[in-house]
């Protein structure tokens, strides 16, 4: 084997154990939010707002790496479950702010603290010098330009 062909197999075989460990974790995470009847999208809208307060759509989409699109739909449907509200706070018209109802503000905060468990539980695989460094190697990966 070159040492092309090395490097080329090393990040293939890398990238696909981090992906196949990331959709394993986040599948059994997934299942503690589909218990509180949320979907992974809803509760990402839910936790930024719970923990941010009153955001603009925007801004949620970015917090959460959707599209603006997606999570126009995604709070569409958060309001039908009268979880969050949309309000216009300023003279633009295009401008809306989102922000918890009381309702909202229940759910997620009991949503929350099992996902916060089953996180800590998943991650507990590790040892702590190891969750510092996927931290660490996670954070160089997702800042590279």
């Amino acid at each position: 084997m070159t040492s092309e062909n090395s490097t080329t197999y090393l990040a293939l075989n890398t990238y696909t154990k981090l992906m196949r460990a990331a959709e394993s974790v986040t599948s059994r995470v997934s299942r503690i939010m589909s218990a509180a009847g949320l979907t992974i999208s809803q509760f990402g809208v839910l936790e930024a707002l719970h923990h941010k307060g009153p955001l603009c759509q925007r801004d949620i989409a970015s917090k959460i790496l959707k599209s603006t699109g997606n999570i126009t739909l995604v709070i569409d449907n958060l309001e039908k479950q009268g979880l969050v509200r949309r309000e216009r706070i300023s003279d633009d018209r295009r401008y809306l702010t989102v922000s918890l109802t009381p309702e909202g503000e229940t759910l997620i905060a009991a949503a929350f603290a099992n996902v916060e468990a089953a996180i800590v539980s998943e991650l507990g695989a590790l040892s702590a010098a190891e969750q510092e460094s996927l931290g660490r190697l996670c954070k160089k990966l997702g800042l590279r330009q």
